[in-house]
């Protein structure tokens, strides 16, 4: 048997800078390695002492697999991996998170349970930078139509997908690359795609401790609006044609969502734009009671 049909999960860890909180993640996963298990890591053309972390770390770990790339993003370093993969499954584990003991355990018990699944999701804890934390637990995702399902995951916000408490299948990742020129949400194009595809598992098991530290809670607002509608083309090109009439819908929310952050930085005249686009592709949404109060705060909106 070849070492390709003997790998089960490869655990693919992107990294850029981040040589201080590197060894964490590291740890959290060799601690765990199995027969079935391979570690390969990204390094996105780090400045820092990442490449000394790595060599220290393959020098003691030889299962540890180690490549380099010139410096082209999170989706490109994730999609690097995913090709250089052996495994029938992927899981993506930024560089700042952590599984917690047994997570890969309990991924491979469940695909046991389940081995139709193309998707499989877990708890994880959230870690906020005061040092609270969080259990949150997936929700089920009962089989649907694949609209239903993007209704449900990209508009009412009822299935909740993240690196590092999931599991993908690796050839369907393979068919829905990480869209590279997109900087921000470009998991969500690859995420409903793996919705609609193929029947997902859910386990309550915390997974992953994820960190939400001061740099993963800032927002880069340069293009917000051209790269909003970049991604709305994202989603819906890896979606198949019965889910198409969503998207006036989802793009009407991503307005929302710009609104609002328009409306708390104190730019009133952005927020009135981005209102206005949002009415316009969906009035329903945008006279929702929660985005209505708010446009009421703005004088002479429209």
């Amino acid at each position: 048997m070849t070492q390709a049909a003997e790998t089960l999960i490869s655990v693919i860890i992107p990294t850029y800078n981040y040589a201080h909180l590197l060894p964490r993640a590291l740890a959290s996963v060799l601690s765990q390695m199995a027969a079935d298990v391979e570690l390969i890591v990204v390094d996105d053309g780090s400045t820092d002492a990442t490449a000394e972390v790595l060599a220290a770390y393959a020098a003691r770990h030889p299962q540890l697999r180690l490549l380099d790339q010139a410096n082209a993003g999170a989706a490109a370093a994730r999609n690097h991996g995913i090709r250089k993969a052996r495994g029938r499954f992927a899981l993506l584990l930024d560089a700042d998170d952590e599984l917690l003991p047994g997570a890969l355990a309990n991924l491979r018990t469940l695909l046991a349970e389940h081995p139709e699944a193309g998707m499989l999701l877990g708890a994880q804890v959230s870690v906020y930078p005061d040092g609270r934390e969080r259990l949150r637990l997936p929700t089920p995702v009962p089989g649907a139509s694949p609209r239903q399902l993007a209704s449900r995951y990209l508009l009412e916000k009822r299935v909740s997908i993240s690196h590092g408490c999931s599991l993908f299948r690796r050839d369907l990742l393979l068919q829905r690359p990480y869209p590279e020129h997109l900087r921000g949400g470009e998991d969500v194009a690859v995420f409903a795609h793996l919705l609609v595809s193929a029947p997902v598992a859910v386990t309550r098991a915390p997974l992953a401790r994820i960190h939400k530290h001061a740099d993963s809670l800032r927002h880069n607002r340069d293009n917000e609006e051209a790269r909003a509608l970049a991604m709305v083309r994202e989603v819906f090109a890896g979606l198949p044609p019965e889910c198409h009439s969503l998207r006036r819908r989802y793009q009407a929310q991503r307005y929302l969502s710009l609104f609002r952050t328009a409306l708390l930085a104190g730019e009133c005249s952005t927020a009135r734009h981005f209102y206005r686009c949002a009415f316009r592709l969906s009035p329903w949404q945008a006279l929702r009671a929660r985005h209505l109060r708010k446009a009421i705060r703005l004088l002479a909106w429209w």
